[in-house]
């Protein structure tokens, strides 16, 4: 389909989840689980090596969470630094963080004295998982999964720092902020990644169609 603006994701979103049924468990689950896929293609054949994700306290933050869950599942080392305390961290992020914590996976959580320092500590890995933004960010980062975090999601512009992805894991389609070509230097390698919406149903949410019940989502 064709390249979504940010106000398009979140009623996106909003319809898989309200009119599909879909619960937000199960669209970070999926998102989740697509990252760590892309973390193995760029691995490569040695399916080895260490990663680390980095995350916020929002939903981007979630997918990470998941992702960080599945490659510890499938043997890889995986390190999560959440640069939010964990008070901030709630819903479906918040079961997903929970999640981690049960599996007893290396979770570190820094503090704001440490997280200038993150950059050093990050050098001691093969794979860097960006989760800390999202379509959401606006500006300069205050977080690669759906896009790289300090790219505007609609402008595809960089007003500040910004994350320099080899490959960015995006969902659904194609964000417009990644067409002009300037873009390329910050997303790297683009993968649209399938998370459960079919594409049909995404296109009625991006047309603003208001079905009058969850029946008329089997013509969609």
């Amino acid at each position: 389909m064709d390249a979504l603006s940010r106000d398009e994701v979140r009623r996106v979103d909003r319809w898989a989840i309200e009119v599909l049924g879909l619960s937000g468990l199960v669209l970070m689950e999926n998102a989740g689980r697509q990252v760590a896929d892309a973390v193995f293609g760029v691995l490569g054949e040695a399916r080895s090596g260490r990663v680390a994700v980095v995350a916020g306290a929002g939903n981007n933050g979630g997918d990470g969470f998941v992702a960080a869950r599945h490659l510890v599942l499938r043997g890889l080392g995986c390190a999560t630094f959440l640069i939010a305390s964990p008070e901030k961290v709630y819903g479906d992020a918040r079961v997903n963080l929970q999640a981690l914590w049960n599996l007893n996976a290396d979770v570190r959580v820094l503090s704001p004295a440490e997280i200038p320092g993150l950059a050093v500590r990050l050098r001691e890995f093969d794979v860097i998982v960006d989760a800390l933004g999202g379509t959401g960010i606006r500006g300069a980062p205050e977080g690669a999964v759906a896009i790289p975090t300090g790219l505007d999601c609609d402008s595809g512009r960089a007003p500040g720092a910004a994350i320099k992805a080899v490959v960015t894991v995006t969902f659904v389609a194609t964000k417009k902020g990644f067409l002009p070509p300037e873009a390329a230097e910050y997303t790297g390698r683009m993968v649209v990644a399938d998370i459960g919406i079919p594409a049909q149903a995404a296109a009625r949410a991006v047309r603003g169609d208001t079905p009058n019940s969850g029946t008329d989502v089997k013509g969609a």
